[in-house]
């Protein structure tokens, strides 16, 4: 017979485990993680000083309208890599985290249309 510790944890980890298992997308990562690779080539390793700094942003919008054109997944890929970068390396003046739920959220999209 469970304890009352053992139940607790079985509704409580149980759950997350399975969270942690589903809620992510290990080809993605591969191609990601492939990608930083090719370009710590020709950019430099993740977070070296002195690289230079780039519109990250900007190109990273430019890769998810790219997306919405043709579909091709590369770009998200990209775009998911530049925001990483980002955060990483940026110099942004006003740089900080803080986790804000403000009700904002992606829009539902009728496929039908």
């Amino acid at each position: 017979m469970k304890t009352v510790s053992e139940h607790i944890r079985s509704r409580l980890l149980d759950p997350l485990a399975r969270l942690r298992q589903t809620q992510w997308s290990d080809e993605f990562e591969q191609y990601m993680r492939n990608r930083l690779i090719m370009g710590s080539f020709r950019y430099g390793l993740l977070g070296a000083p002195g690289k230079p700094q780039y519109d990250r942003v900007s190109y990273a919008r430019r890769c998810l309208d790219s997306y919405k054109k043709t579909g091709n997944l590369e770009c998200l890929v990209d775009a998911a890599n530049l925001a990483l970068v980002e955060f990483v390396e940026g110099e942004h003046p006003k740089k900080h985290f803080r986790s804000d739920d403000d009700g904002d959220h992606a829009e539902v999209v009728d496929a039908t249309q």
